[in-house]
């Protein structure tokens, strides 16, 4: 193919990247560095025989003037990023100078919203990824391995998580957990702890997170890996077998390596997901012992009567540079190989 005929195949799509991520990243970007207005108040004095009083009142014509004049807001820079709100650069050093010991350090960072937003971000990515993936990978080997007549009905029953609306599923496991529901019921009587609630502590909320958001991403993982299982070649599989090897290191030293290009795959996919998880935190209305970053930006949007849309702009810059930063290791990876297949 040549340069001109590839330029023209290739330029539907680069035209759809431009008009739908490139540019919603720019203006995003862009109005990060703005913040709101301030109101204009007026501030009139009436007075009674009894004496006077002052009633401040907002100028709304002045106010939108001003918005009109300036729709982005009032110039901050690089203010918003800085701020309390976000990477916190003053308090973080107002606790480090503080601070007897580090546990002390990050136990002040974590009452900062951004740091606790990511704190549970990280930790909900790297716990929920790898397990989706080795779960995956079993589920899928599992389910290849049984009689073709089992086959349909395992499938069907694997891939009920991605069936079901994730809000619906979020919400049954949400009530199921609930003190009167059959799993928070059944807590209660092992520990012999009436008072035990799964909604009530900050580590069993982080644990029911992440194990619902390992649960609605295994169907995905296990299809994946399943199509993959039926392209293993069978001669590899043989030959290994009558060198004397055992299942489990054919499977170690034939099917992972031939399904290598789809962990990478996966792993991108799920790091980005992962990282951009917001779904759960609203199902299971765990703000209170659980935020991420895509909550905090929902949080901006949503303030009553005046969103914040810088400070939620910044919040979305911060969390495309982290999916950035999680993704250049598998990347880089992918990369050498790919150069290394090239030689």
């Amino acid at each position: 193919m040549t340069h001109r005929s590839f330029f023209w195949f290739i330029l539907p799509t680069l035209s759809a990247m431009l008009l739908f991520i490139a540019l919603p990243i720019v203006s995003v970007a862009i109005q990060s560095l703005f913040i709101e207005h301030e109101q204009v108040l007026i501030v009139t004095e009436s007075c009674t025989p009894f004496g006077c009083e002052e009633t401040t009142t907002v100028d709304t014509e002045a106010s939108a003037a001003l918005s009109k004049e300036q729709p982005l807001g009032r110039f901050n820079g690089l203010g918003t990023y800085t701020n309390r709100s976000h990477l916190a650069f003053g308090e973080i050093g107002e606790i480090w100078n503080n601070s007897s010991n580090v546990g002390e350090f990050f136990g002040e960072l974590l009452d900062l919203p951004f740091y606790w937003a990511l704190a549970f971000t990280l930790t909900y990515t790297f716990v929920v990824t790898p397990f989706v993936l080795v779960l995956g990978l079993a589920i899928a080997v599992g389910v290849n391995n049984l009689p073709k007549i089992f086959k349909g009905p395992t499938i069907f029953v694997s891939l009920l998580p991605m069936i079901v609306t994730p809000l619906v599923g979020a919400l049954t496991i949400f009530w199921m957990v609930d003190v009167d529901g059959v799993i928070g019921a059944t807590l209660q009587n092992i520990f012999n702890d009436p008072s035990l609630s799964m909604k009530a502590s900050t580590p069993l909320v982080w644990a029911m997170l992440i194990v619902y958001g390992i649960w609605s991403s295994l169907p995905f993982s296990f299809i994946v890996f399943y199509a993959g299982l039926q392209t293993v070649p069978k001669d590899t599989i043989e030959a290994a077998q009558i060198d004397g090897a055992s299942k489990w290191q054919r499977m170690v030293h034939v099917v992972v390596p031939h399904l290598m290009p789809l962990v990478v795959f996966i792993s991108l996919i799920q790091l980005m997901d992962n990282f951009r998880v917001f779904e759960p935190i609203i199902s299971f209305q765990a703000e209170a012992h659980a935020t991420s970053l895509s909550w905090i930006i929902f949080n901006d949007l949503i303030a009553a009567g005046n969103p914040l849309y810088g400070s939620a702009g910044a919040t979305s810059v911060l969390t495309i540079i982290g999916v950035a930063i999680l993704l250049m290791p598998v990347l880089i990876r992918t990369w050498r190989d790919f150069n290394r297949k090239a030689h």
